[in-house]
């Protein structure tokens, strides 16, 4: 994908454009468990990424506020990063610069939101793939799975099961890595079903 290198923002590189973007989400994600990372160890998670290209979104997403820095190690640091000699540079989220807010999705035309929504489903689709591709998969094994159902839910109740939704995951949501975890992407979409569908069809593969 070609895109215009420049210094002044445009609707490509800042707010959704700049977040919804396949590698620009594998980057935010890599980066979401809140250790600091070099370009070069995010390269290790990212092979099939030439390094030109993670450098490029590295310095788009720094520019565009939703990565930063990280203090620079002390000497001899255990964790500090070296290439050719010289400390590489962390990289970390800064919080809460990853979340849309109303704001910018505001002024969105439909072809925005078909354009962020199809990019969403490109990343979802590329780690899927990257998951398959890494040996024989076991859904059961490896607590994989993906579904669709039909929720009948009034706005009130909506706004219900969102709440009992968020208080069940925050609690996971903070958790660190180490202690035997493995990192797991978990990924919602929610939208009005069609009037066709029926009350409570579900369609699933776990």
């Amino acid at each position: 994908m070609n895109e215009k290198r420049t210094n002044t923002p445009s609707s490509r590189t800042h707010g959704p454009d700049l977040i919804l973007h396949p590698i620009r989400m594998r980057l935010i994600v890599a980066l979401g468990a809140g250790v600091p990372l070099a370009a070069a160890q995010l390269l290790e998670r990212m092979p099939d990424v030439p390094p030109a290209t993670l450098y490029r979104h590295l310095t788009v997403l720094r520019q565009g506020g939703i990565i930063r820095f990280a203090e620079e190690p002390a000497p001899r640091d255990a964790g500090e990063r070296r290439t050719r000699g010289a400390v590489e540079r962390r990289y970390v989220l800064r919080a809460g610069a990853a979340s849309l807010a109303p704001e910018d999705l505001a002024s969105a035309t439909p072809d925005d939101h078909l354009r962020w929504f199809a990019s969403f489903l490109a990343s979802l689709l590329g780690s899927f793939s990257r998951y398959v591709g890494a040996g024989v998969p076991d859904l059961a094994r490896d607590g994989v799975g993906y579904r669709e159902v039909v929720l009948q839910l009034s706005d009130d109740e909506l706004v219900q099961m969102s709440i009992a939704l968020n208080t069940a995951l925050m609690p996971f949501v903070a958790n660190t890595p180490g202690n035997g975890r493995t990192a797991r992407l978990f990924a919602t979409v929610l939208l009005p079903a069609d009037q066709r569908s029926t009350g409570s069809a579900t369609r699933s593969a776990e």
